[in-house]
């Protein structure tokens, strides 16, 4: 009953919003429609619900007709944000065009805004697509000296489902290859959290290959169902998962910590940190989805902690709402007392596959 109230009030926000960006269209465009139902009008009411159906259908259906139809629906979805905010301001400027004199023509207005808005949409949907990496230098405490020079990859929320599937992990892994780090780390939501075949996702990580091997934690996103299965299949590719727990590779001690027991409970996250009688003699990463709870892990004396999650806001102007919630940690390496944090954007997207103010990226990690 809950879901369905809840997706009950989306859809009235759908619709209201997808009502105003066609009114704004057909007034200030400035020319009648011919007599009877608008087509356009059909357009956009049919389009509404688009998004809400193909997410209802995903959750539970993971065929070829339904990837297709999630991905036309995401797509629209982030055009129509732009849509969204190119009616609200051209409404905008239209009031400000009347207290000039001659006044602009509103139809002049609206196609200002709106082909600013397909712009912004199409690089969007482009710089998505192109995963960047980023090469951070770090220095740790203790450091032994045989890690110096070593580099750690950095992969987080890949979000594979329907969007984005086997060939992009397969493109992934082409590129980690390429790169040849020493270390791979991948910082949950590897998976969208939609019905999906997740053994045949987890694949191409077979071919990952890292002298000091490949790790993984899940994310929210594979919370959303019951996390096991999306385990069992990246344990099944040989990759190894931390179940809250410590590995000390070379002396650096690596701790992992899934999403559920890391990002909301103070209290367990610190019992996870203490029950792996960390050597404070020697450095230490620890791999956690979201960048909270960040004072426990100071006081625990991580020395670096790696996450995701907040894909910086993935696209403006969410950018500027995600930077309010997370502060200096939304995206990048910063510093809490003695505690290094780095806040990835992460490689993939979720919902609309838009980066408009983030990149997509890999992050190497350079030890010094």
């Amino acid at each position: 009953m809950r879901i369905f109230r809840f997706a009950t009030v989306v859809q009235i926000l759908l619709l209201a919003t997808h009502w105003f960006v066609y009114e704004t269209w057909t007034i200030l465009r400035a020319a009648p429609d011919p007599p009877g139902v608008s087509w356009l009008a059909i357009v956009f009411g049919v389009l509404s619900f688009t998004f809400l159906t193909a997410s209802l259908l995903a959750w539970r259906y993971a065929n070829v007709a339904v990837r297709i139809y999630y991905t036309i629906a995401s797509v629209w979805l982030g055009f129509f944000s732009y849509f969204f905010f190119a009616s609200c301001l051209a409404w905008i400027v239209f009031g400000l065009s009347r207290l000039l004199a001659p006044a602009w023509p509103s139809s002049l207005i609206l196609y200002a805004c709106f082909g600013a808005a397909v712009a912004a949409g199409l690089y969007g949907v482009i710089n998505s697509a192109l995963v960047r990496v980023r090469r951070v230098p770090v220095k740790l405490p203790n450091l032994p000296e045989s890690w110096r020079g070593r580099v750690a990859a950095l992969v987080t929320d890949t979000h594979l489902g329907h969007v984005r599937g086997v060939h992009f992990a397969k493109r992934l892994v082409a590129k980690l290859t390429r790169l040849a780090p020493d270390l791979i780390l991948i910082g949950g939501d590897l998976y969208d959290g939609t019905a999906v075949d997740a053994r045949r996702l987890a694949e191409p990580l077979r071919n990952l290959s890292a002298p000091l091997g490949s790790y993984f934690i899940t994310g929210n996103h594979e919370e959303f169902h019951h996390r096991a299965q999306y385990i069992e299949a990246v344990e099944n590719v040989g990759v190894r998962v931390l179940n809250n727990e410590k590995v000390v590779l070379d002396g650096l001690q690596l701790v992992g910590v899934h999403d559920r027991d890391s990002a909301h409970d103070p209290e367990h996250l610190r019992a996870i940190l203490q029950n792996a009688k960390l050597d404070p003699r020697a450095p230490s990463i620890l791999l956690a989805h979201e960048p909270n709870l960040l004072g426990i892990a100071a006081d625990e004396k991580i020395d670096l902690q790696l996450s995701g999650h907040t894909h910086g806001g993935q696209y403006f102007p969410f950018t500027w709402f995600t930077s309010r919630i997370y502060g200096p940690f939304v995206y990048g390496l910063n510093r809490l007392g003695n505690l290094l944090v780095y806040t990835s954007y992460g490689a993939g997207t979720w919902g609309p596959p838009l980066r408009v103010g983030t990149s997509p990226e890999i992050v190497l990690f350079s030890f010094e």
